[in-house]
């Protein structure tokens, strides 16, 4: 079941889930998802499904984050990406196969010590980490082509839209009147243009530090 036939398979599947970036779907196809889960669920780690991490957090379905990193490229090469909520690593391992350099921010420090751990063990060596609040971004790595945001948000935080490069991209899941849609932020040279995509399905963007 952790076999890289076992991931070409959820590649496949991505495929038939409509994924057409091809680096995308390469990358998914690289990263050991199952190492980025507990042992007991390592089984079930390239289903299409989220899956618990502990400390009311999860790792996204293999599709959610396909989806996501695809609307991120938009078929462009990335260099500097911002994750917004680490997790277990797994998203930022796939985004160190798509990026020059990749920061991201997680508020819950026991999780993070794992996903060092895990990130180092995927070979993600291009991928830097830090215990703080997203929401706040890292203005001092800004500008960046594209962040991602791992958590809803029931606004876009204004911080993270001024660390975007001109033509970068901001991929977030927002909630409004109870339902939650994903959304891509676009900086444009007249402002910032606001796609809604698909629906969506995430733990919520809380601050501080957990």
């Amino acid at each position: 079941m952790t076999s890289q036939r076992t991931r070409m398979r959820m590649v496949e599947r991505l495929r038939s889930q409509g994924i057409t970036d091809e680096v995308v779907l390469a990358a998914m196809g690289e990263v050991p998802r199952h190492i980025f889960v507990d042992e007991a669920l390592a089984s079930r780690a390239y289903e299409d499904m989220s899956l618990p991490l502990g400390f009311g957090q999860t790792i996204s379905s293999p599709y959610t984050v396909a989806r996501m990193l695809e609307l991120l490229r938009n078929t462009h090469s990335l260099g500097k990406v911002l994750e917004i909520g680490t997790g277990c690593g797994y998203q930022a391992a796939v985004l160190s196969r798509l990026s020059k350099e990749v920061y991201s921010l997680e508020r819950l420090a026991p999780l993070l010590m794992k996903a060092r751990r895990h990130l180092r063990d995927a070979k993600a060596h291009n991928v830097r980490v830090r215990n703080a609040d997203g929401q706040l971004g890292m203005p001092e790595h800004a500008p960046f082509d594209g962040i991602v945001v791992a958590a809803a948000a029931t606004h876009v935080p204004e911080q993270l839209k001024e660390q975007l490069a001109p033509g970068g991209k901001l991929v977030i899941p927002l909630t409004s009147r109870g339902k939650q849609s994903l959304h891509v932020i676009e900086k444009t040279s007249t402002g910032y243009k606001d796609n809604k995509i698909e629906d969506a399905c995430f733990v919520p963007l809380l601050p501080g530090l957990g």
